[in-house]
């Protein structure tokens, strides 16, 4: 039921994912709803083909909405994606990314390094996040930490590889802001994503410090934000690993979409026993509802 706080421990339940029509079906429950933006709201190049309406019905009849986003970018960039993709620019009462979360220390002086050597997808994306902070982007020789910001969906394998040795030699902290492993692209394509470098890092026995979902700290800011319990919020994401056990460590009800990042899963098979096989093979919770696509 909307609200419940019971969690599924493996292995000794059957499937009790409830299946939605729509989003509509359990909105009412919570005054709240917060939208994963990959694989969820848009594939990178457009929006879920009902998406839009979706989410103008929800905040029409009242419901916050909000974008909760490992990205290492700040959350203003992310917001004037939304709004080019389609989405109406007063949409989200909150949109809050995992790079924003890590500035917001590094301006309080939460995060002291101001020497970094920064890993993007795009050139100037280090020097945009670092906007107003005392912060230098230096060679890794000369650098205090790692900025793991993102990952060129075009990168070799192997292409940071001299980085990371140099980290793991010099004992240097990585800073991940943005947890994902793997993200979806148009036409189902899987690309791997920062998470999945700094995991590596840190079972070759480097430092990591993760920023981002599942880690209850951002869970707890999109709260903060929008002045609302637990209880009182929905997560609505594609990823087991992060939104859904995210979600659940912070005591928010979550919706799995099943056509995102795990979309390949779903080609056969009843929907709660493949989300139920999925959650044993990852350790992470059961959602409790899933949906094809946001609609």
């Amino acid at each position: 039921m909307p609200g419940s706080r019971i969690r599924r421990i493996w292995p000794n339940t059957d499937p009790v994912t409830k299946a939605l029509a729509s989003l509509s079906d359990v909105a009412s429950g919570y005054d709240a709803i917060v939208f994963d933006q990959w694989g969820v709201l848009h594939d990178g190049s457009a929006p879920s083909s009902a998406a839009v309406a979706a989410l103008t019905e929800l905040k029409a009849r009242g419901h916050m909405l909000a974008v909760l986003t490992n990205s290492g970018r700040r959350a203003a960039p992310n917001a004037a994606r939304l709004t080019a993709l389609g989405f109406p620019p007063d949409l989200f009462d909150c949109v809050m990314s995992s790079g924003e979360a890590l500035w917001h220390e590094f301006a309080a002086h939460r995060t002291a390094f101001t020497r970094l050597h920064a890993i993007t997808s795009r050139p100037d994306d280090a020097i945009d996040w670092a906007a107003g902070l005392e912060v230098n982007f230096v060679p890794i020789e000369e650098a205090e930490a790692v900025l793991l910001m993102g990952v060129a969906d075009d990168a070799l394998p192997g292409a940071y590889d001299g980085v990371f040795a140099v980290a793991l030699e010099r004992g240097l902290p990585v800073l991940c802001s943005n947890p994902d492993r793997t993200a979806p692209r148009p036409g189902g394509a899987i690309v791997v994503m920062p998470g999945m470098l700094a995991h590596d890092h840190a079972n070759a026995g480097g430092e990591v410090r993760y920023v981002g979902k599942p880690h209850v700290p951002i869970f707890r800011a999109v709260e903060a934000a929008l002045d609302l319990p637990p209880e009182r919020v929905l997560m609505v994401g594609d990823s087991l690993e992060h939104d859904i056990a995210g979600a659940a460590a912070a005591g928010w009800d979550s919706v799995f979409i099943c056509g995102g990042l795990h979309a390949q899963s779903f080609r056969s098979g009843e929907v709660g026993e493949t989300v139920a096989e999925l959650a044993r093979s990852m350790d992470t919770p059961l959602p409790e509802f899933t949906l094809e696509t946001v609609r």
